[in-house]
């Protein structure tokens, strides 16, 4: 049996990751891979209500940080661990790079206390690939408004997206062999070219 991969997808509200997801979706399939997709928060049916929560109710930052991290531990043990061990690969839009991002960088919440959640959730475990989409806020923000109603997290202004893209660049820094950063302000499908070139390499 081959063995399963695990590749996240990260970046601000608006960099454009779903056309892409799907792109590297119908590649892997065509490639005769069995792929998982699922999302952050979310992917398990207790995911998909602190989902709810998150994204729509005002709470607390130390509340919403302790809810990011409990739909993660059950989407690790109930979705992504049983189909890597089947050697389906998991293509998961965002996961804990995101929490890191938005709630340390974007948030100011101490970033000792995410890695410690991080640490007693995933228990070393992480993604294998994390693919970080690349762009400014005020692009992003132009995309947000032509395409949906926007939730709790993106209506925030672009000084906040601006602080969570230098902590998701500051992260990729620090982990360059795990990131492919990609400019997210490029054609999509050009994107798409860099993108299934990048995962040429993976299989």
């Amino acid at each position: 049996m081959s063995q399963g991969k695990f590749i996240t997808f990260e970046g601000i509200d608006g960099a454009g990751k779903t056309t892409q997801i799907e792109a590297l979706h119908a590649f892997l399939r065509d490639s005769g891979i069995e792929v998982v997709r699922t999302r952050e928060p979310g992917g398990t049916p207790l995911g998909e209500k602190i989902r709810g929560l998150l994204l729509h109710e005002d709470m607390d930052e130390t509340a919403e940080t302790l809810l990011f991290f409990a739909s993660r531990a059950q989407h690790i043990r109930d979705v992504i661990l049983p189909a890597l061990a089947r050697g389906a690969w998991v293509l998961s839009d965002r996961f804990t790079d995101a929490t890191y991002a938005y709630q340390v960088g974007g948030k100011g919440c101490s970033a000792q206390s995410v890695l410690q959640l991080e640490a007693m959730v995933q228990k070393g475990f992480g993604p294998d690939k994390t693919v970080l989409f690349d762009i400014d806020p005020e692009s992003a923000a132009k995309r947000l408004a032509l395409s949906r109603t926007a939730d709790r997290f993106e209506v925030q202004g672009t000084d906040f997206f601006s602080r969570v893209r230098k902590a998701y660049l500051e992260r990729a820094a620090r982990e360059p062999e795990r990131f492919v950063v990609l400019d997210a302000s490029a054609a999509p499908e050009v994107i798409t070219r860099e993108l299934l070139e990048k995962a040429k390499g993976w299989l």
